[in-house]
């Protein structure tokens, strides 16, 4: 286990940290000594998707329900996934092929709420293959020797854009990918450094207002209606702790419905946690936050991990998503 979770994590680096926290978190079911609250340790990446998470704290969903959310900022999924399987974390935040390819190695991970869906809008989803100002490429298909920036490899981001590249006629094995964190790519498409990326907001404003344009929308290319990513947390923990991951989850669900409900104070929210700048937030292509995940939608991703060789053997949904 020790050796697959390394496995897991490899190459992914932690961006940001919070402090460690006090002794006193959910993953001994107990309260902390402040109040009769319970504090969560969570595992997040720094974009748009956990946008809902954060409003939902500010206005008190957690609190009402005696929880306290302590977020630490990772690369991405990939490197969540052993945070919380060991301890670190008593929740996380990943993308759907990083929890299916923890499954299909019993990686012992469980879904436990929605996290985030795309627009269903080619050209105008919150994730899109961009490139940069005066890019001679205009087709996935383009991209066949090509370098392209993805968050982590072998993940949601390249099995998402090799899809992209089928649908335009192109061969996705010819595809070189790069893995750095969203809000390098700016700066790298700008200098050449790669000539496409898999992008999604806040740092894809940036790409737009430096002049860049959008290649293709690999989320949708996946399925009109993608479920990108949800919230989970450790078979352990959940077998552990029945009654806080309800309430994570009716926290949670809250702040998604209002999260869709109050555009406004998402974009207003994600100042705090990422690097967008003021002047961007309107044109900012918020996703959707539904209540519950697009099931067909997160097949066609196990599909696609298959295709692409992700997985030794099928991951079970059943025993994955809640």
């Amino acid at each position: 286990m020790r050796r697959l979770l390394i496995g897991l994590a490899a190459g992914t680096l932690f961006v940001a940290a919070t402090a460690c926290g006090s002794s006193d978190s959910g993953s001994d079911g107990g309260d902390s000594a402040s109040g009769g609250t319970t504090t969560l340790k969570l595992g997040v990446i720094p974009i748009i998707d956990v946008a809902p998470m954060y409003l939902g704290e500010k206005k008190g969903f957690y609190k009402k329900r005696g929880l306290e959310l302590e977020p630490t900022l990772a690369q991405g999924g990939a490197a969540i996934v052993p945070g919380v399987v060991s301890g670190q974390f008593d929740f996380g935040f990943s993308n759907m092929t990083s929890l299916l390819v923890a499954q299909s190695k019993n990686v012992p991970v469980k879904a436990v709420v929605n996290g985030v869906a795309s627009t269903g809008k080619a050209g105008a989803d919150f994730a899109e293959i961009a490139v940069r100002k005066g890019s001679p490429l205009k087709s996935a298909s383009d991209l066949e020797g090509k370098k392209v920036a993805a968050n982590t490899l072998g993940n949601i981001c390249d099995t998402s854009v090799n899809e992209s590249v089928r649908k335009a006629g192109g061969d996705p094995s010819e595809v070189e990918y790069v893995e750095m964190p969203f809000d390098q790519m700016p700066a790298a498409l700008a200098k050449g450094q790669v000539d496409a990326a898999c992008v999604v907001e806040p740092a894809l404003a940036t790409i737009k207002s430096q002049g860049g344009t959008v290649l293709a929308s690999n989320f949708v290319d996946v399925s009109p209606y993608l479920t990108v990513a949800m919230y989970f947390t450790s078979q352990q923990y959940a077998e552990k702790n029945p009654e806080l991951v309800k309430k994570f989850q009716e926290a949670t669900a809250e702040s998604l419905a209002y999260a869709d409900e109050h555009p406004d104070e998402v974009r207003e929210i994600i100042t705090t946690y990422t690097k967008i700048p003021e002047n961007l937030l309107e044109t900012v292509v918020l996703p959707r936050w539904p209540a519950e995940p697009d099931r067909a939608s997160i097949e066609r991703l196990a599909e696609l991990g298959q295709e692409d060789g992700l997985f030794e053997k099928a991951p079970d949904l059943d025993k994955l998503l809640p």
